[in-house]
């Protein structure tokens, strides 16, 4: 059984900087992806960013582009998601998601249906 577990969501007022973290854990669990992806309500999930864990590439949606930064611990098995210059448009429930599927070091895995496990989800609120 893989779990994800997220951490570091809250309240913060626009142009504030939040962290968030994903941990995963389970017996001979193999990521060859992991990303980030959120859901506000009433819109569809959104990729947000993601990074091959065989390039070390990173990938990021136009709409974080140049706020967000993705990083890993490979050691850990944990990648966070650095968050700066926070709008309130970046208000959602932001998912950590990882893919046990090898796709290529070429594959940005920023479709969700990449992903076979994914965290409960933990609430990024932008006050402006």
């Amino acid at each position: 059984q893989v779990q994800l577990v997220e951490s570091g969501g809250g309240l913060v007022q626009a142009g504030g900087s939040l962290r968030l973290s994903c941990a995963a854990s389970g017996r001979a669990f193999k990521s060859f992806g992991m990303g980030w992806f959120r859901q506000a309500p009433g819109k569809e999930r959104e990729f947000v960013s993601s990074i091959n864990w065989s390039s070390g590439s990173t990938y990021y949606g136009d709409s974080v582009k140049g706020r967000f930064t993705i990083s890993r611990d490979n050691s850990e098995n944990t990648v966070y998601l650095q968050m700066n210059s926070l709008k309130s448009e970046d208000t959602a429930v932001y998912y950590c998601a990882a893919a046990a599927v090898n796709s290529g070091a070429k594959d940005p895995y920023s479709r969700s249906l990449a992903y076979n496990y994914w965290g409960q989800g933990t609430q990024v609120t932008v006050n402006s």
